[in-house]
């Protein structure tokens, strides 16, 4: 789902005023071309069943840091992987990325330098083609990877 951020500014400002309303935030740079932009947009709603629903956002393969490039082409290879948790299922108990049914996600550590475990960056990748997902804060929130810029 992709929301224009002037639209996204307006919106959010209509949820401010209104008590209990949908938050919305969007962060974007102006100053990049839209073909190097990488746009986060996350859309929080509270449905009739109580149910919060989340979108997932994007990012240019270009933007990525370099060692989730590494990590990208380890899975494309089959491995071998750094840590043995490295391809195993991803429950999505978070219900952030799109519903699926259970072993269609999988997720491989991200390398944070400098850090002395595993991090918080990871891919989670989907059974479809190229379907991947990074996260910087441990499945705060999720962006695409965008391979076309």
């Amino acid at each position: 789902m992709r929301i224009p951020p002037r639209i996204a500014a307006v919106t959010a400002l209509a949820a401010a005023l209104l008590i209990g309303g949908p938050t919305l935030t969007a962060t974007a740079s102006p100053a990049q071309a839209p073909a190097t932009a990488a746009h986060s947009i996350s859309v929080n709603e509270v449905s009739a069943d109580g149910i919060s629903v989340t979108a997932v956002g994007d990012i240019c393969y270009s933007k990525l840091p370099s060692q989730a490039h590494d990590t990208l082409d380890l899975i494309e290879k089959g491995g071998p992987y750094p840590y043995p948790q490295d391809g195993t299922v991803f429950s999505n108990r978070e219900g952030i990325l799109p519903q699926q049914s259970s072993g269609y996600y999988h997720e491989y550590t991200v390398k944070t330098p400098g850090s002395p475990d595993r991090g918080a960056r990871r891919i989670v990748t989907g059974e479809k083609s190229q379907e991947d997902y990074y996260t910087a804060d441990h499945y705060e929130s999720f962006d695409l990877v965008d391979r076309g810029c």
